[in-house]
């Protein structure tokens, strides 16, 4: 009789040692999980911070008047360089007859070129994005 409790002892015993293996076993497995969903969420290409001064000349006091500068003068200059090229035929006489008077025409076209080489210049950045790097 003192066997047979002692075996059921040592039975119970080691059911519950076989009990904690297995949870933990499921708790290593969930934590693996976890860990695997967290690698998977990479951080977005949209999500990144976006500063211009990476990409342009702005002074620290004068930010508001270079962006001005910058958002009005450069398609104005790309829609006169493109008439220039395009519609003058790159002939000096053929441009001086155009009518560059018409600020808003001229900004609009220019703002179009400019705006189609942005989108390209970010989809390509977006193609080849690798989170890796900040990892």
């Amino acid at each position: 009789m003192n066997e047979t409790t002692e075996d059921e002892l040592n039975q119970k015993r080691n059911m519950l040692y076989y009990n904690q293996l297995i949870m933990n076993e499921r708790r290593a497995k969930s934590m693996h999980e976890k860990k695997a969903k967290v690698a998977k969420k990479r951080a977005s290409f949209g999500a990144q911070k976006v500063d211009f001064k990476d990409y342009l000349f702005v002074p620290d006091e004068w930010e508001f008047v270079a962006y001005t500068i910058y958002v009005v003068g450069v398609p104005y200059i790309t829609g006169a360089f493109f008439l220039f090229l395009f519609v003058a035929n790159a002939s000096w006489e053929n441009f001086q007859l155009l009518n560059l008077n018409a600020f808003p025409i001229v900004w609009l076209i220019g703002y179009e070129i400019v705006s189609i080489c942005l989108l390209i210049w970010i989809m390509i950045l977006y193609l080849t994005y690798d989170t890796e790097d900040e990892f």
